[in-house]
């Protein structure tokens, strides 16, 4: 078996039902499918049935634990060579596990991650959260990319691993937020080979309205503190760009009062997110989304790293942080 497909899902039985559509159309063929429902009170089951015969589709339930025990749920129950790990509200091409092949007869690697990009059929609000996740005028050049500020670290909405470097790093870690950079630093402090594989890209649909996706960036910036304490050489400058952002505006909304103009920085971002998604989505009205995806994006994470800043760093308290735990999928 070349490869192991591994989904965790909670509560998501119909986009559940869009990953594996796109699963039986992919052009190669040796891999499983193995999706584990994480204590779903609304389960997927009836979904995964439809695919018995199509897929080598493997279900399974367990208690809720998060996606990171999850998915190393379903990592003891595979049997592929490279196990890829997917978010359940992801789209693949027909293409992607052949671009994965493709790259990894290419040169070898035991880890590596692709890109994602937003499907037709998204909302306005998700197209305009995936640009702000991807454009490089926000934090896509964080994240990784052809652009990218920083080095390339696999994120679990689309990763895959070599087994046995999955086995020797004991798969992800307890951490309820961020363990998928977890699992990525550990990879490079392993010394193995990672890589991105930019043709092996994805369809995210992420959240699906901007109060969700604040949650969701709160928490990232509140894992990036907590992966700096465990691992203080993670924190890079690039890292910081989010919290001074949330500072400079606070501090330019301060002094409005005072002098208009302080608000021109904020104005002149504004315009530009939104000329470069209009552009890119060929929709004034996504440009517009666009906007306040990115503000919420920036701030939601600096709020996040801020505050976790605070109260590990300077209060020194030693526990990990977490906010919104109980809407984690949501």
């Amino acid at each position: 078996m070349r490869y192991s497909v591994i989904i965790p899902v909670y509560n998501r039985p119909d986009e559940v039902d869009e990953l594996l559509q796109s699963l039986t159309t992919q052009t190669v063929k040796d891999f499983e499918v193995i999706v584990v429902e994480d204590g779903s009170s609304v389960p997927c089951q009836a979904v995964t049935e439809k695919y018995q015969h199509t897929l080598d589709l493997h279900y399974y339930t367990k208690p809720n634990s998060g996606p990171g025990q999850t998915r190393n749920y379903g990592a003891e129950r595979s049997r592929g060579e490279y196990l890829i790990i997917l978010d359940s509200d992801c789209i693949l091409p027909p293409g992607y596990l052949a671009a994965v092949e493709q790259e990894l007869q290419t040169a070898p690697a035991d880890a590596f991650g692709g890109p994602d990009r937003a499907h037709a059929s998204f909302t306005p609000i998700q197209k305009a959260i995936n640009y702000s996740m991807t454009s490089f005028f926000t934090t896509g050049g964080i994240r990784g990319g052809k652009k990218k500020m920083d080095k390339f670290y696999p994120r679990s909405f689309n990763m895959g691993v070599r087994r046995e470097v999955y086995l020797a790093l004991g798969g992800f870690s307890r951490m309820r937020f961020g363990e998928d950079i977890d699992f990525s630093i550990r990879i490079f402090k392993g010394g193995y080979r990672c890589r991105l594989f930019p043709d092996a890209w994805v369809y995210h649909k992420r959240r699906t309205d901007l109060k969700k996706f604040f949650k969701q960036v709160h928490n990232s910036g509140i894992a990036r503190i907590n992966l700096y304490k465990k691992y203080p050489e993670s924190l890079k400058l690039v890292h910081l760009l989010p919290a001074v952002f949330t500072l400079g505006v606070a501090l330019l909304l301060i002094g409005s009062p005072v002098c208009l103009f302080s608000l021109t920085p904020i104005a002149l971002y504004a315009l530009l997110v939104c000329a470069d998604s209009t552009v890119q989505n060929r929709s004034l009205r996504i440009g517009i989304y666009s906007i306040a995806a990115a503000f919420i994006q920036l701030i939601g994470y600096g709020t996040g790293f801020w505050r976790a800043w605070w109260n590990r760093c300077v209060c020194g308290r030693n526990e990990e942080m977490e906010a919104f735990k109980k809407n984690f999928y949501k």
